[in-house]
């Protein structure tokens, strides 16, 4: 096989990423309960989040999570807006081996005025229509082990008086994600009253290596690589199940 070219082995290395987040998001880590929200319009979490990247780093090294939030409505404001991300799962290359995040070497996000594994960016109040654009840093020790680190988002905020919160695919367990997204016959839904949210939001993951990968294996694995979001349900429930009985 020829030599990838630069643009190609970037676009392999996040799809594989991607990839690798997935299968990390079906393994029941425990995450907190939801809360009950209302549920609006399945499509809406692709607008008020959207342009979410992923990072792809070397052992300490720096990089970005970037975002875009936005108050689709045309006549409410959105107030009290917080979006959060917290890295919740590491997928380990080679061998694919599926954990819980421990302190040692895990990738560190840098909010405004606040850092960890976890990060709240408060955006305060929003107009109707309008978008904004930011970006979480991320660094990397020189003990970060190779592989991928999920993270999930979720973002709240108050408009008339109500509180929504949107959150992503790791929030929930897989028995609760398995009863909210498949009917007795098998069929796909998105029960958003049972999973207690007013929508279901993209996340996405950091990708750390420090050395070359097998790109044809990267090629093979990244085949599998889908879109998470508003849809991301209809992935899931077709999917092939994991050793912990989630699809």
């Amino acid at each position: 096989m020829g030599k990838l070219t630069r643009p190609l082995r970037r676009t392999v290395r996040v799809v594989v990423a991607m990839t690798l987040a997935i299968a990390a998001l079906t393994t029941g880590v425990p995450p907190a309960a939801a809360s009950p929200f209302p549920p609006l319009p399945i499509s809406s979490g692709a607008t008020f989040l959207s342009n979410l990247t992923g990072a792809d780093m070397a052992p300490g090294g720096q990089s970005a999570l970037a975002f875009q939030v936005e108050d689709p409505s045309w006549f409410v404001t959105m107030r009290s807006v917080i979006l959060t991300l917290d890295v919740y799962a590491f997928n380990a290359f080679p061998g694919n081996a599926t954990s819980s995040i421990n302190s040692a070497g895990t990738p560190v996000l840098f909010g405004l005025n606040s850092s960890g594994t976890s990060v709240n960016v408060s955006l305060a109040t929003m107009i109707p229509r309008e978008r904004f654009d930011d970006s979480v840093g991320v660094t990397t020790s020189s003990n970060t082990p190779s592989g991928t680190f999920a993270v999930r988002t979720a973002l709240s905020f108050t408009a008339n008086g109500t509180n929504y919160r949107f959150e992503s695919r790791g929030w929930f367990t897989a028995s609760l994600w398995e009863a909210a997204t498949e009917l007795p016959n098998g069929s796909a839904t998105l029960n958003l009253t049972a999973l207690g949210v007013s929508g279901v939001i993209a996340e996405t993951a950091i990708y750390v290596s420090s050395s070359s990968w097998d790109w044809a294996l990267a090629l093979i694995l990244g085949a599998s690589i889908v879109l998470i979001g508003a849809g991301a349900f209809v992935y899931f429930r077709r999917g092939p199940k994991s050793s912990s009985g989630a699809r």
